[in-house]
């Protein structure tokens, strides 16, 4: 295998900040993907998935995430070995992702959805949710899964702001739940995160949960452990050359003729 080397060195977000990446999958060039750097168990789940749409994203959020960390943490994208901590439900090998062997504590969050993929990084347990607005149809059942006083939010709202404001109480939940790193082991009906409404959201005790600006159709999140002093979240946008195997590979493709 080809020793690539990150593509830029970056330095580890300081306590009180977080970094915030976006991805927007259809920037990448189509075929070039750096698939070489995933272990094996990335690749076999990449395979396991029934659509090319989302092969690539799967693919190209975890070659993204890869090298994010790699920059962090000084290596190679390939020898950045991924993990799991203790689940805080069960006790079982499958709670917050984490960084095998590292020399430096980094916490890491990655979702991906439809066109987007977002990696927050930061020096306190992180996480991040990106979704698609749904329809007015297919609000109902999500909705039975929260908190009563945000059911009871949603429900008073018009079936047409119905969509949009589930979707971004949705993805503060679902932040916050990867943050504990439980995911979704956690009953979403336990914590309350509201509102739906854009004013922002209700942090739990002892977390930063904030709204996070992404693509028209499209809402997102982050929540972090403690509090930030610095503003934001900013968010830096990561370039489809970002993600492939060779940068003049990819100029090539990007600039063929249709």
């Amino acid at each position: 295998m080809e020793q690539t080397l990150p593509w830029v060195v970056r330095e580890l977000p300081p306590p009180g900040s977080l970094d915030l990446w976006l991805l927007r999958v259809s920037d990448v060039p189509l075929g070039i993907l750096d698939e070489q750097v995933l272990d094996a168990t990335e690749r076999q789940r990449a395979a396991g998935l029934m659509h090319a749409a989302d092969r690539t994203r799967f693919t190209a959020a975890h070659v993204a995430l890869r090298r994010l960390l790699g920059s962090y943490l000084s290596l190679r994208p390939e020898d950045v070995h991924l993990g799991r901590d203790t689940c805080p439900c069960c006790g079982g090998p499958h709670g917050r992702p984490t960084v095998l062997d590292a020399e430096e504590r980094l916490f890491f969050s990655l979702s991906h959805r439809g066109d987007l993929a977002v990696v927050g990084t930061a020096a306190a347990p992180i996480g991040v949710d990106v979704e698609l607005v749904g329809d007015e149809e297919g609000t109902a059942e999500l909705a039975s899964m929260l908190h009563v006083d945000e059911q009871a939010e949603l429900a008073a709202l018009s079936p047409a702001e119905r969509p949009r404001a589930l979707a971004r109480l949705w993805t503060r939940k679902e932040a916050y739940l990867k943050g504990l790193g439980t995911g979704l082991g956690r009953d979403p009906a336990l914590d309350y995160v509201g509102s739906g409404r854009p004013e922002g959201p209700y942090p739990p005790s002892g977390w930063t949960l904030l709204d996070v600006p992404v693509d028209r159709g499209y809402a997102a999140a982050v929540a972090v452990r403690g509090e930030l002093s610095v503003e934001g979240p900013f968010v830096k946008r990561l370039s489809g050359l970002d993600v492939v195997r060779h940068a003049h590979d990819a100029l090539r493709t990007a600039g063929a003729p249709p």
